[in-house]
């Protein structure tokens, strides 16, 4: 499974908006996940300018399909101090 595949795999059809950064159905967390694909081909545009996509994920508890945006992802225990994970120092 190619998480950065530019095509969807074919469980993500019936995947379901998640609200809250986890399964809908029994609440397990995006690090359970059995199988990830991120939609990379159709970025969305939120606050200053920043770009988002869609994260699909096919829980490993209960095998539901679920997304959510990459801006809603809980920050990183590994992230930087600031909070701006997704932005990238500028290249000298």
């Amino acid at each position: 499974m190619d998480a950065f595949s530019p095509l969807p795999p074919d469980w993500t059809a019936s995947a379901s908006h998640a609200t809250a950064f986890c399964c809908p159905r029994c609440g397990a967390s995006s690090q359970q996940a059995q199988a990830v694909w991120i939609n990379r081909r159709s970025p969305v545009y939120g606050e200053n300018h920043r770009r988002k996509w869609q994260e699909f994920y096919r829980c490993g508890e209960c095998e539901t399909a679920w997304w959510a945006w990459s801006s809603d992802r809980p920050p990183s225990v590994y992230g930087r101090p600031d909070g701006n994970d997704l932005e990238h120092p500028e290249i000298d």
